[in-house]
C-alpha cells in the first residue's frame, strides 16, 4: 500500500473587523428621592384594607346576633305550637264532645236506627232517646278535659247551631226549632260546618 499524502486545506480567514472605538459612558443623573404621592397612596391603600376588614367583621357579628334572635323566636313558636296542639287534642276528645253535646241539649240514644241508602229501608226499632247529664257521662273521667274552656259564641260570619247556612247569629228563622232538615233532591242533608 502506498501512502498518499493528504493535502490540507487552507484555514478559513476571520472577517476583518473595524477597530473598536471606546467611548466614555454617559453620566447618569443622580437618583431622585421617591415622591410623597407614592407614600400617601400606599398608606391610603393600607387604611382602606383595614377599614374594609373592620366593616366585614361588624357585618358578620351582626348576622350572628340576628341568627341567635331568630333561633330563640323559633323555639318560642315551637313551644306555642305544642301548647295549641295539646289544646286541640283535649278539645277533640270524645268525652269533651259528649259533654258539649249535652250542654247543647243533645242526648245519646242507646238504640240507634240505621237507614240503608240503597233501598231506603229503616234498620232497627226507632225509640225516643232518654236520659240526661248522667246518660252520656263517661265511665272513666278524662283528666285532659277538666280545664277545657267551653266553646265560644259564634262570631260574625259563622253559622249558629241550628240555623241555616248564611244566616247571621241572632237572626230570626222562619223554621220552627226542632224541625228536621229536608233532604235535597232525594239525598241526605249536609250539616252546616264552620
Amino acid at each position: 500500500m502506498s501512502a498518499v499524502p493528504v493535502q490540507s486545506l487552507p484555514a478559513p480567514r476571520a472577517p476583518e473587523r473595524a477597530p473598536r472605538r471606546l467611548r466614555p459612558a454617559p453620566e447618569r443623573a443622580p437618583r431622585s428621592k421617591p415622591r410623597l404621592g407614592y407614600a400617601i397612596i400606599a398608606l391610603g391603600g393600607v387604611a382602606v384594607i383595614i377599614v374594609a376588614q373592620l366593616l366585614l367583621s361588624i357585618a358578620v357579628t351582626q348576622g350572628a346576633y340576628e341568627i341567635d334572635a331568630l333561633q330563640m323566636q323559633q323555639s318560642s313558636l315551637m313551644r306555642d305550637e305544642q301548647k295549641l296542639s295539646e289544646a286541640v287534642d283535649r278539645v277533640e276528645s270524645p268525652q269533651y264532645l259528649a259533654t258539649r253535646a249535652e250542654e247543647l241539649g243533645m242526648v245519646s240514644n242507646a238504640n240507634p236506627v240505621y237507614l240503608r241508602l240503597s233501598d231506603g229501608a229503616v234498620l232497627g226499632q226507632p225509640m225516643a232517646a232518654e236520659g240526661g247529664a248522667r246518660a252520656s257521662a263517661p265511665l272513666v273521667p278524662n283528666a285532659l278535659i277538666d280545664g277545657a274552656p267551653p266553646e265560644a259564641q259564634p262570631t260574625a260570619g259563622e253559622t249558629p247551631i241550628g240555623a241555616a247556612p248564611g244566616q247571621a247569629a241572632g237572626a230570626e228563622t222562619d223554621i220552627p226549632a226542632g224541625t228536621p232538615a229536608m233532604p235535597v233532591d232525594g239525598g241526605l242533608p249536609t250539616p252546616a260546618t264552620h
